[in-house]
């Protein structure tokens, strides 16, 4: 009757002790591995948040190249142009008349998606802190705080799209220029090669497409250990409940 009780080829007990400590230690890795995919993607979104921010609002989208014959470096940026004379080093800003003046399409196109990266990046980064692991805010609720980090990665995607869309476009108009005036031998005494702040929006961009890939696919290879819990005591007490009825039965 003993052995009818237990349910059928039970695991010894040190086996059942070492492979406790085996799902236990599995738990554990998955746990480290996300939190540190968690932040990696923060620190890398945190970073490139900041390059757009700062190739948004800097002035060295397009400079004179070094084959020019001009004795000054000009930028051009969104908003203003600027001038630096190479003998004393003087520098001189001109803001554009208006922000709603009329501009060349580029200038247009590229601040409009510069400004909408800028925010969706900003304020999916602030969503990204709410999901990590190390933060209180949450606490019990894991696979709510893993939704919250796709949702950040998602939103960190979109304004990266955007945000090398903007760069991407800039720089292609720049040397679409230059080339049409070279084909037509046409020289104006100075030529404009895409600058910093233009570099700079790519690779803030790409920074931020690679940590929502992070947080919307790493992740997934690493599911959180907790999540387990339900579907492991639900399997316990099934089993249990079983073993009782089928005792039951033998006893009558």
């Amino acid at each position: 009757l003993r052995s009818v009780t237990n349910p059928p080829h039970p695991l010894p007990s040190h086996c059942q002790v070492l492979w406790d400590a085996i799902l236990r230690e599995g738990r554990n890795i998955n746990a480290t591995m996300i939190l540190m995919v968690q932040i990696l993607a923060f620190s890398l979104a945190l970073l490139s948040t900041l390059f757009l921010i700062v190739a948004t609002w800097t002035d060295c989208w397009m400079v004179n190249s070094d084959d020019s014959l001009e004795v000054s470096q000009k930028c051009r940026g969104l908003w203003w142009e600027c001038v630096t004379n190479n003998v004393d080093g003087i520098r001189t800003c001109d803001q554009y008349d208006s922000i709603l003046a009329e501009h060349p399409f580029k200038i247009v196109l590229t601040r409009a998606l510069m400004i909408t990266s800028d925010i969706l990046t900003g304020f999916g980064l602030i969503v990204l802190i709410l999901g990590l692991e190390c933060v209180k805010i949450l606490k019990d609720e894991p696979q709510v705080k893993l939704r919250i980090c796709y949702v950040a990665g998602f939103i960190l995607g979109m304004g990266g799209v955007l945000g090398m869309v903007g760069s991407v476009w800039y720089a292609v108009d720049v040397y679409v220029e230059r080339v049409t005036l070279l084909f037509h031998n046409i020289f104006l005494g100075i030529h404009y090669e895409f600058g910093w702040s233009c570099w700079l929006g790519m690779v803030g961009s790409t920074g931020c497409f690679l940590a929502s890939v992070l947080l919307t696919c790493c992740i997934c290879l690493f599911r959180d250990p907790r999540s387990n819990r339900h579907e492991l005591s639900f399997h316990q007490n099934t089993r249990t409940h079983t073993g009782k009825m089928y005792a039951m039965d033998s006893r009558v």
